[in-house]
């Protein structure tokens, strides 16, 4: 899927009120490249009804959308924005001080984060602690945390090959880049003499989540499209990213191997595959009822049709949530239940 970045149309100066005579008659939805594609799926099947002009969606990393949807209540500001994790409690004071004061969190299926590399390379089959080890910015060394010195694979690990590390991910406003450092790099940490040893909470933690920043890893930006490009150029380099985009790749891409488990659709579905996250959208409940169609998409987007088991979603890679937790979700969302 070819990933296009829209702008927002000009709207007018008008303040977006409950009783505002016009308002902005167009749906304007931002943030997690990761939830990027299914959110664009539905926005077309959602325009393609008819009753409601096809919604604006921009791929702006989770942060990003976070940001721009928690400055305020107007028609200049997004009345969804998607994430793949969990709105922080930071976010929500945010939204808070600008007047954002009713949100409704929406959870719409399963991702997988995959390490994935080129089919004309070898596949790796890795360990959390290998991961960890590799990607670290201090790591053990005589007793000791230092500065990773570690350039190839199989100095991590010898069954690894004899390669550059040089891995491809998302910045730190991702969503995928928050969840990876969760679902990854603390994991891969445990168990680690040199850092249960620290004492201090706080350093603690910044051990086990802080990415070298030598070279081994490189912020490739929001757009996880160009990732892909980049790891069929450079066949050695390994690049991070949701499950749907390797979906959407297997011609030219391969997932590694974690914990003894591929990145396969039926094994992130049972959990065996342990680098997998929920992904969200959330509705800004104070333009429902003001901007057109907002309870329409989300009932589109959390419908059987759409993110069901046999779902159009599914087929762009989502990994869909069992049928008594989707009926769940639809009800919630359905009523716009606020969060807060």
């Amino acid at each position: 899927m070819k990933r296009i970045t829209l702008a927002l149309a000009a709207v007018g100066v008008t303040v977006l009120t409950a009783g505002a005579a016009e308002a902005r008659d167009q749906l304007h939805i931002v943030g997690s490249s990761t939830v990027y594609p299914f959110s664009t799926a539905v926005a077309e099947e959602f325009g393609k009804a008819g009753k409601f002009k096809t919604p604006i969606v921009e791929s702006t990393g989770t942060g990003g959308g976070m940001k721009l949807f928690c400055a305020g209540v107007g028609e200049g500001t997004p009345d969804i924005t998607n994430a793949s994790r969990k709105i922080k409690d930071s976010e929500i004071e945010d939204c808070k001080a600008n007047g954002v004061t009713a949100i409704t969190e929406v959870p719409v299926g399963y991702d997988g984060i995959v390490l994935s590399n080129a089919k004309s390379s070898q596949q790796f089959n890795l360990s959390l602690k290998d991961i960890w080890t590799a990607l670290a910015k201090e790591v053990p060394v005589d007793g000791k945390l230092v500065a990773n010195p570690y350039k190839n694979w199989n100095e991590v690990n010898s069954a690894l090959p004899a390669e550059k590390i040089e891995v491809l991910g998302p910045p730190p406003t991702s969503g995928t880049r928050d969840a990876f450092v969760e679902l990854v790099m603390e994991k891969g940490c445990h168990g680690i003499a040199e850092i249960e040893a620290i004492s201090d909470k706080k350093a603690k933690a910044a051990a086990c989540t802080t990415i070298r920043e030598d070279g081994a890893w490189i912020d490739a930006g929001e757009n996880d499209n160009l990732i892909v490009q980049k790891l069929v150029a450079n066949p050695k380099a390994l690049g991070v990213f949701g499950y749907s985009f390797l979906e959407e790749n297997t011609d030219k891409l391969q997932g590694s191997i974690v914990e003894g488990v591929a990145p396969e659709f039926d094994a992130i579905v049972s959990g065996e595959y342990k680098v997998s996250r929920t992904m969200f959208f959330y509705v800004k409940n104070q333009h429902e009822g003001v901007i057109p169609g907002i309870r329409e998409f989300v009932a589109e987007f959390t419908s059987d049709k759409a993110a069901g088991e046999e779902g159009y979603l599914a087929d762009k890679g989502m990994i869909p949530f069992p049928p008594e937790k989707l009926k769940e979700v639809q009800a919630s969302a359905g009523a716009l239940k606020p969060m807060m």
